[in-house]
């Protein structure tokens, strides 16, 4: 996949709307990819390079927590979407299942407060690939959270 690509992907918060309509809907009448496009629904690529991606949005409402904040698991989420997408950036042509995903909790986000994304490929071999997201302040680079997260990346097939 092509950087351009990757950046489509991540602004879009998943698949692409003509294919949605050729496949339908979920049974629970949701979109498909709903979850993808109810995280990253605002997310701005700002950088994308081979094995690096900066992404930009600011808190909205529907990811807050009850005490206010940004929700741990809409945070987790944002490192398995934005960390699978670096490992694209990397001219690897699919990404498969999770394998490891750890996030370290510092700090908290507030409504319409900007955070900034970046997530770095440590490694991308021929079966697995690990990459390291770190959230933060935009405006103080204060850390909000770390993650690592480890795939498998599928094998094509030869036959």
């Amino acid at each position: 996949m092509d950087l351009e690509s990757v950046k489509r992907y991540l602004q879009r918060g998943g698949g692409e709307e003509e294919d949605e309509k050729k496949q339908g809907s979920t049974i629970d009448g949701l979109p498909l990819r709903y979850f993808e496009r109810f995280i990253l629904q605002g997310l701005h690529v700002d950088l994308i390079e081979p094995g690096r991606v900066v992404c930009s949005m600011k808190v909205p409402s529907r990811l807050l927590n009850g005490g206010n904040f940004l929700h741990g698991g809409a945070t987790a989420t944002m490192v398995d979407l934005v960390g699978s997408a670096v490992i694209y950036t990397t001219g690897a042509p699919m990404t498969g299942v999770s394998v490891e995903i750890n996030v370290s909790y510092l700090d908290a986000a507030y409504l319409d407060e900007e955070i900034e994304i970046e997530a770095k490929t440590l490694r991308v071999g021929k079966t697995v690939g690990v990459v390291s997201v770190e959230i933060r302040k935009k405006k103080t680079g204060k850390i909000i959270a770390q993650g690592r997260h480890t795939k498998y990346l599928a094998m094509a097939s030869k036959m």
